[in-house]
């Protein structure tokens, strides 16, 4: 099915762009977009997810096989490739992509020549977003150009947080890109939530973290939060969200009660 075969659920309402995003790596970018993306996708809302992180991992967790890519969102940034060619059903409802692989890595580097190199990733979404509901950046753990492009192109940024030491280093480093992104590129760029991740009730720490943070962002912090689960872990490998791979499990229900919270946040 073409993704402007199905229409939107909300059609008058604005579209969300939510850049994914934490500088640090391993706090649960990839698994947000894509388990998000899925259990939005269940409510009847149509979901664009951009993989622009070179690892690639929300492309795999949607079941895609990026061997046999020709094209992916590479080819959109550097080589003005039309992004609507580039949009794929995945295996969740609702929910496509703009796929990446490590051709993306490459990126980096070129884009420090190219003209109004910060506004690329804008202007390629600008360009298909009102086909849908919301639409997800899955941003690379740093913050570099692609990160940059992701900070304006957004209008607000959902913030991983995992439930282990350090859980907010380099989050005052991320603040202060956005802060100078707000000031300089795209003064509408707000926070839209902070998720605490791979939470584990059996230890002190994670209480303690999920107190630190909620004492530093406040009313910001969903109040779901993300187990940390074999489902979970479990779930890419079939390249499938955990919210299909096994619906009634912690993480499902938990990825399930954050797309509500979503939903309500506008």
């Amino acid at each position: 099915m073409d993704y402007l075969s199905s229409k939107r659920k909300n059609p008058d309402k604005d579209v969300r762009v939510i850049a994914i995003i934490n500088q640090k790596g391993g706090v649960g970018k990839s698994t947000t977009a894509v388990n998000l993306s899925a259990a939005l996708g269940e409510t009847g809302r149509k979901i664009l997810v951009v993989d622009f992180d070179p690892q690639g991992n929300t492309s795999s967790g949607l079941g895609i096989d990026k061997e046999t890519l020709e094209h992916d969102i590479y080819d959109a940034v550097i080589r003005d490739y039309p992004v609507s060619d580039l949009i794929m059903e995945t295996v969740a409802k609702n929910v496509y992509l703009v796929p990446a692989t490590i051709q993306l890595a490459g990126a980096e580097i070129e884009l420090v020549s190219a003209m109004a190199r910060e506004n690329i990733l804008k202007g390629i979404i600008d360009s298909v977003k009102d086909e849908f509901d919301y639409v997800f950046i899955d941003c690379p753990p740093s913050l570099g150009l692609l990160t940059v492009n992701a900070l304006v192109a957004a209008d607000s940024l959902l913030i991983p947080i995992q439930c282990e030491y350090y859980a907010l280093e380099g989050v005052t480093k991320l603040l202060e890109s956005m802060k100078m992104v707000q000031n300089r590129l795209n003064p509408k760029l707000e926070i839209f939530g902070v998720l605490m991740t791979m939470y584990d009730s059996r230890t002190t720490l994670s209480n303690d973290v999920v107190n630190e943070v909620q004492s530093y962002f406040g009313k910001q912090v969903f109040k779901t939060i993300i187990p940390r689960t074999v489902k979970i872990s479990e779930a890419p490998s079939h390249g499938l969200p955990v919210t299909m791979y096994s619906r009634i499990n912690k993480g499902s229900l938990a990825y399930n009660r954050l797309a509500k919270e979503v939903i309500r946040r506008g």
